[in-house]
């Protein structure tokens, strides 16, 4: 009985070593020589300061900038700590008032007629509330805004969007995105 007890003992010490601390430092070690930027966060810099990582939506405001989708991470969004969405269905009343009030608000913000489209990543929170791309047809939407906020012609502004579209991966899975971070990264790095 001692003895099995001592076997059973003994492979819960080596399984918890290779399990525990061998296997995350190998994995943790070649993902850092193999992809050192994904392995450090996909961190996002603007003059050598770090500003954010292109994996975790942020709040942008001001007509000089590209909006994200809203976020429904914590009390005021885009909190990462709180990741989630708000949880409400499609036809909860709160829901349909809040995509009303963004759709005004977006509408009004980009001077956009009232039977104008607005994509729907504009209005509605992603699942985690943190995603950090829109479509592109959301990006184009505030190209005019941005453009005349910044005194910068619209084709200019809108070539920045093309550059900063990023395709499905492999061809095949998902949709056409653009990074909002990268995006206004460019965009200020192009007029300060």
């Amino acid at each position: 009985m001692t003895r099995k007890v001592l076997s059973a003992f003994l492979m819960l010490i080596i399984m918890t070593a290779l399990t525990g601390i061998v296997y995350p430092l190998v994995t943790t070690g070649l993902a850092r020589v193999l992809f050192p930027h994904q392995a450090s966060g996909s961190l996002v810099l603007q003059g050598g300061q770090v500003i954010g990582s292109a994996l975790i939506g942020q709040k942008f405001t001001g007509p000089r900038y590209f909006h994200g989708r809203p976020s429904a991470a914590g009390e005021d969004g885009y909190d990462a700590v709180s990741s989630g969405g708000s949880n409400l269905g499609p036809t909860n009343k709160k829901l349909l008032k809040t995509v009303k009030e963004r759709l005004a608000a977006i509408r009004a913000e980009n001077d956009l007629s009232p039977d104008t489209p607005v994509p729907s990543d504009l209005v509605t929170a992603s699942a985690s509330g943190l995603d950090p791309d829109i479509t592109p047809q959301a990006a184009y939407l505030q190209v005019p805004r941005v453009a005349r906020a910044r005194n910068l012609p619209e084709d200019k502004v809108r070539l920045l969007v093309d550059r900063n579209i990023t395709g499905r991966q492999f061809g095949i899975w998902g949709e056409p995105r653009v990074n909002v971070l990268k995006l206004n990264v460019e965009l200020d790095n192009l007029s300060p």
